[in-house]
């Protein structure tokens, strides 16, 4: 199998991989723009939120998953953010009880910061530092790995920091089952014999088009910069995980099975340096987990982590 993910699949091309990233910037700006003016209410974003979980996450997997075929090859970087996230639970679990932090803020620091953008950052960030031959890989983390991780384990802490009392494991399975993201999911594994028309594959991208621009609209909305100096403990430890220890432990790992980095190496360590989720920090803001921390932390994370991942690609060359 040469080909992880077919053409059709990645939806990036030299002329413009640039302009994921700018979208996100000026998106971002757009939203703080729009709260400052007052030009929407308080809660206007919470409208852009039910639209995300509801429809745009549910067409990317639906789309993604259906098209992509697998390589047994490609486990170990698919399992990467599961076991990031992992690690992240832990840490944020211990860490966050011994700052004080609110049970709300490690839920969120754990699924916003356990997570990477490793789709609309990722993509691009892939190919400007890496080429297109990594676009495949990259996708198969953010589908089979990061986006799963959200639709599963993710829905788990929502469920268990939201909650005033400890939920019953059949409220928790409910919780998951009906999360509307992993229903995509099932659908596109169940269909995956099936070929979608073209009219059908078109209509999905369009409506999964609308994820990013919708996330960052909503995150510049709630951002609030003049509450960094309250968060900076919280924004310290969640981005401080999120694009230095990551990218290091996957360095460390790939060192340690494979003494080299090829394009899975190099591409797991672009991926793993990608700022916190924005998908995941729509689902924490609504799970009610703080949300002025979640979009603190994408709101500066983004700037930060496009600064911070070519640091790391320049730092593996010199070790090539």
């Amino acid at each position: 199998m040469n080909g992880v993910v077919p053409p059709s699949a990645i939806r990036i091309t030299g002329e413009d991989e640039m302009t994921n990233l700018l979208l996100l910037l000026a998106c971002l700006l757009a939203g703080m723009a729009l709260r400052r003016s007052g030009r929407v209410g308080v809660q206007g974003h919470l409208a852009l939120n039910a639209v995300i979980v509801h429809i745009a996450l549910p067409a990317v997997a639906l789309r993604s998953l259906h098209a992509m075929a697998f390589d047994a090859s490609q486990i170990w970087p698919v399992l990467m953010p599961w076991l990031l996230f992992g690690l992240g639970f832990v840490v944020f679990a211990v860490l966050g009880r011994r700052l004080a932090l609110s049970q709300a803020s490690i839920g969120a620091l754990i699924l916003v910061c356990g997570l990477g953008n490793t789709s609309f950052v990722g993509l691009p960030m892939i190919e400007t530092l890496h080429g297109r031959d990594g676009l495949g890989l990259g996708l198969l983390i953010d589908q089979f790995g990061s986006y799963l991780v959200l639709s599963t384990i993710g829905i788990f802490v929502v469920t268990l920091y939201a909650a005033q009392a400890r939920p019953s494991p059949r409220a928790m399975a409910i919780k998951i089952l009906s999360f509307p993201p992993l229903i995509g999911v099932a659908v596109a594994i169940a269909l995956r014999p099936v070929s979608f028309p073209s009219e059908l594959d078109a209509a999905l991208a369009r409506l999964g088009d609308m994820l990013a621009p919708l996330a960052l609209l909503s995150v510049g909305m709630q951002l609030r910069l003049d509450a960094l100096r309250e968060q900076r403990r919280a924004l310290c430890l969640g981005l401080g995980y999120k694009l230095l220890v990551c990218p290091a432990i996957v360095l460390v790992i790939v060192l340690a099975r494979e003494g080299r980095f090829g394009m899975a190496g190099h591409v797991s360590l672009i991926e793993a340096a990608m700022p916190p989720m924005i998908g995941a920090g729509i689902v924490a803001t609504q799970a009610d987990l703080d949300p002025h921390l979640v979009s603190t932390l994408i709101g500066v994370g983004i700037p930060i982590g496009l600064l911070v991942a070519p640091l790391w690609s320049w730092g593996l060359g010199l070790l090539s």
